[in-house]
C-alpha cells in the first residue's frame, strides 16, 4: 500500500514538472506592464515596462545599422478621445557589433521602460489600445514579441490652453540605468563605437563640404569675397571670421530642422515603410541629373536679389546678409551634396543631421575665412576650369548608385522581388562603367568643355580604379559573396544565378523533384538551392505520399542564428543529400506579416486573444506554441507525417557533426515505425 502510494506521488510529481515545463516553453521571455501617469489635466504619459528574462535580450525601435532582427514597433488604435504627442520614447540602447555579419544591432536587457504622451481630448473615461510588436533573442534562438496593450485614462480634463505647457517627450536616458550591459560585454565598448561611428560621419561631411567648395557656383566667388575682406585691413580680418561664423550658422539652422524630421524615429520608419525610402530614392536621382547638368535646380531669384541688398548695409547684419547671399547662390550646386549628407543621417541619431550640417559647413566656410585671414594662398589655388565640371559629373554617378539603397529596403521587407542581388549589381556594373568611359573621354555631358583626356593623369587614374571596380563586382553576377560590398548588396537568397549552389546541388539534390508545387514559394526561399515547401500542413501532405519524416524548421526574416546554422550546418553536403533524399523539409517563417492566408483557410485557427489568424506568420508562430510548446527561432524538429515528434527540439547547433546525429535519430525513428 505504502510502494503504490508513493509511486502515484511520484507519477504526480512528474506530471507537474512536465507541466510546468511546458508552460515555461510558452512562456514569453518578455513580461509587460501598463502604466499610466496624470501629467496634468490634458496630457498623460503611458508606460510600457518589459521585464525581460535572464540570457534574453530585446531590440530597441532604432535598428542599429545592417541589423536584420525586428525593432520594436507600437502600432496605436487611432481614436478621437486622444491624439499622441511625437513618438514612443526610450532609453539609451546597449549597442553590440558582429563582426561575422558586419551588422550592429541596438537591444536592452533586464529592463526598459518605452514612453508614449497623448494629448487628451474627452473628459469621460477611455481606453487607449494597440499592439506592440519586436523580436527577443538569447544564444542561439530568438522569439517574437506581440502583444495588445490597453490604458485605461480617467479624470482628465481636457483644456485648449494645457498643452501649451507640455514639452515633447525626448529621450529618456534616465530609464538606460536600469539595462546594464551583460557580463559579456565590456560596458564601455559601445559608446566608442558609436563616437567613432559619428567621428567618421562628420570627416566624410566636412569632405561633402569641401567637395562643394570647388563646385563652380562656389569656387570662382573666392576670389571676389577675399579681395572685399583684404580691403578694410584688420577690420577686414574680423569681419572674414564672422563671414565664416555666419556660414556656419546658417548651415546648422538646416541641421536642426532637419533633426526635427530626421531624428532617431525615422529610422523604424525607413526600416518598415515604402514612402519614405522611394521619396529619398526620387531625391537622389533628381539630385544627380542636376550635377550631370540636364538642369539646374534654383531659387526663386527674389531671395537672392533680397539678401544682396540687405548686405550692403554694412556692420554685423551686412556680414551675415554676405554669408545668406553665398548660401543662396551656391544652392544650384552645393544643395545635391548638402542633401545627401542630410538624407544618409536619416535614421540616425537626434545629433546626426546636426552633426552632418557642422561638418559640411566647416569645409565651405574654413577654406573662405583661411583665404580671407592670409591671402597670399590664394596664388596657390588652381584656376577655374572644366575640372569643376568633371568633379560634379562624378558625384552625380555616385548619387546614382546610392539611390538604388534606399529603392532595395522596402523592395525586401515588401517582396517586391525588383532588385534581386544581380539586378543591384547589373546597375551598378553600368553606372561605374559609364563613370569610366566618361573618365576616359568618351562619354560628355550638357556642361563639360572638350577635355584633352590623355594629358590628364589624374583622370586617367581614376578611370583605372573604377574599371577595377567593374572587374570586381562582375563576378557577383554569378554568386560570388563580394565581401567588401556586401552591406550595400541584397541578400544571398535573392540571387536567381549562383554557380556555387549549382554545383553543390551536384551532391543530389538538383534530380530531387517536390511532389508538389510549394505554396508561398513566390515570396519565401530557402538557401543553397534546397528544395521543400513553407506551409506546415502541405508538407505533412505530401510527407505521406511519399513515406518519409518531415524536417521543420522554424525560422525569420529577423533571424540572426537561423542565417548562423544555415551558413555553418546546411551547406555541408551530406546534410544537404539528407534533406534531399530523406526528409520532406518546411520551413515555417514565424516572423512574416505580408503573406495572407487563402481565404478558405482565413479563421479556421483563432489566436490567444481569440482574434482569427488570417496571416501566415502568425499561424507558424500558433503552430509552434500550441504543438510544439516553443516559441523561438531557430528551432528545429524532425516529426512523422502526423507532426508527432521524432527528435528535437535543437536550436543554435553550428556543429555538422552533432546536427546530423539530430536527423538521423529522428529518420531512425520512423523507420522503425
Amino acid at each position: 500500500m505504502y510502494n503504490m502510494t508513493m509511486k502515484r506521488l511520484i507519477i504526480a510529481f512528474w506530471a507537474i514538472c512536465v507541466t510546468i515545463l511546458a508552460l515555461q516553453a510558452q512562456e514569453s521571455p518578455v513580461k509587460w506592464t501598463y502604466t499610466t501617469t496624470k501629467i496634468n489635466d490634458s496630457v498623460a504619459e503611458l508606460q510600457f515596462k518589459a521585464n525581460i528574462q535572464p540570457e534574453w535580450h530585446l531590440y530597441a525601435q532604432k535598428k542599429g545599422e545592417g541589423q536584420i532582427e525586428l525593432p520594436m514597433v507600437f502600432n496605436f488604435t487611432a481614436s478621437p478621445q486622444y491624439e499622441r504627442i511625437g513618438k514612443v520614447s526610450e532609453p539609451t540602447p546597449q549597442s553590440e557589433y558582429d563582426d561575422l555579419l558586419d551588422a550592429r544591432s541596438n537591444f536592452y536587457t533586464k529592463q526598459v521602460i518605452f514612453k508614449q504622451r497623448v494629448k487628451v481630448k474627452d473628459s469621460e473615461p477611455f481606453t487607449i489600445k494597440g499592439k506592440l510588436e519586436g523580436q527577443a533573442c538569447k544564444e542561439g534562438r530568438c522569439t517574437p514579441v506581440e502583444e495588445k496593450f490597453s490604458f485605461e485614462l480617467k479624470d482628465f480634463h481636457p483644456a485648449v490652453t494645457a498643452t501649451a505647457e507640455v514639452e515633447e517627450p525626448v529621450e529618456d536616458t534616465a530609464t538606460a540605468t536600469i539595462t546594464p550591459a551583460p557580463e559579456n560585454q565590456d560596458p564601455a565598448k559601445s559608446e566608442p563605437d558609436k563616437e567613432e561611428s559619428l567621428l567618421l560621419y562628420f570627416l566624410i561631411a566636412i569632405g561633402g563640404g569641401l567637395a562643394g567648395l570647388v563646385m563652380p557656383c562656389v569656387f570662382p566667388m573666392i576670389p571676389m569675397t577675399v579681395s572685399f575682406f583684404s580691403k578694410e585691413g584688420h577690420k577686414g580680418k574680423r569681419d572674414a571670421l564672422l563671414y565664416g561664423l555666419f556660414i556656419i550658422l546658417i548651415f546648422l539652422t538646416i541641421g536642426l530642422v532637419l533633426s526635427a524630421i530626421f531624428g532617431a524615429d525615422l529610422g523604424n520608419i525607413m526600416s518598415t515603410h515604402w514612402i519614405p525610402n522611394l521619396l529619398f530614392a526620387v531625391i537622389f536621382l533628381i539630385f544627380a541629373f542636376s550635377l550631370l547638368g540636364y538642369f539646374e535646380i534654383t531659387l526663386p531669384s527674389s531671395w537672392v536679389n533680397g539678401s544682396a541688398k540687405r548686405q550692403r548695409q554694412g556692420g554685423v547684419a551686412g556680414i551675415f546678409f554676405m554669408a545668406l547671399t553665398l548660401v543662396l547662390v551656391s544652392f544650384s550646386c552645393t544643395l545635391p551634396i548638402a542633401g545627401a549628407v542630410a538624407l544618409n543621417a536619416a535614421g540616425g541619431s537626434f545629433l546626426k543631421p546636426i552633426i552632418g550640417m557642422l561638418g559640411f559647413s566647416l569645409g565651405i566656410a574654413v577654406p573662405f575665412t583661411l583665404f580671407a585671414l592670409f591671402p597670399g594662398l590664394l596664388k596657390k589655388l588652381p584656376k577655374s576650369g572644366g575640372w569643376m565640371n568633371t568633379l560634379k559629373v562624378i558625384l552625380a554617378f555616385v548619387e546614382l548608385a546610392f539611390a538604388l539603397k534606399f529603392i532595395n529596403v522596402p523592395d525586401q521587407t515588401y517582396h517586391w522581388g525588383i532588385l534581386d542581388r544581380e539586378v543591384y549589381l547589373a546597375f551598378w556594373i553600368v553606372i561605374f562603367s559609364l563613370l569610366g568611359l566618361y573618365l576616359m573621354g568618351k562619354i560628355r555631358f550638357p556642361l563639360d568643355d572638350e577635355y584633352p583626356v590623355q594629358k590628364s593623369w589624374f583622370r586617367f587614374t581614376l578611370a583605372i580604379f573604377v574599371f577595377t571596380f567593374v572587374v570586381y563586382m562582375i563576378p557577383g553576377m554569378f554568386g560570388a559573396p563580394l565581401k567588401a560590398i556586401s552591406g550595400w548588396l541584397p541578400p544571398m537568397t535573392t540571387q536567381d544565378f549562383d554557380i556555387s549552389t549549382i554545383v553543390r546541388n551536384e551532391s543530389g539534390n538538383a534530380t530531387y523533384q517536390l511532389d508538389e508545387d510549394p505554396l508561398y514559394a513566390d515570396k519565401l526561399h530557402i538557401p543553397f538551392g534546397i528544395k521543400g515547401y513553407f506551409d506546415y500542413d502541405q508538407a505533412l501532405r505530401v510527407a505521406k505520399k511519399e513515406g518519409k519524416p518531415v524536417f521543420l524548421d522554424f525560422t525569420g526574416h529577423g533571424c540572426t542564428n537561423c542565417r548562423n546554422v544555415e551558413n555553418a550546418v546546411w551547406i555541408d553536403p551530406e546534410v544537404r543529400r539528407i534533406f534531399a533524399e530523406e526528409l520532406i523539409v518546411c520551413t515555417l517563417y514565424a516572423d512574416d506579416k505580408t503573406i495572407e492566408l487563402p481565404k478558405d483557410e482565413q479563421g479556421k485557427l483563432k489566436d490567444a486573444d481569440g482574434d482569427p489568424i488570417t496571416m501566415l506568420g502568425a499561424k507558424n508562430r500558433f503552430i509552434e506554441q500550441t504543438k510544439y510548446h516553443e516559441n523561438s527561432q531557430p528551432c528545429y524538429f524532425v516529426v512523422d507525417p502526423d507532426g508527432n515528434i521524432l527528435s528535437g527540439p535543437t536550436y543554435y547547433e553550428r556543429n555538422v557533426d552533432t546536427y546530423i546525429k539530430f536527423l538521423r535519430e529522428g529518420i531512425d525513428k520512423f523507420n522503425k515505425k
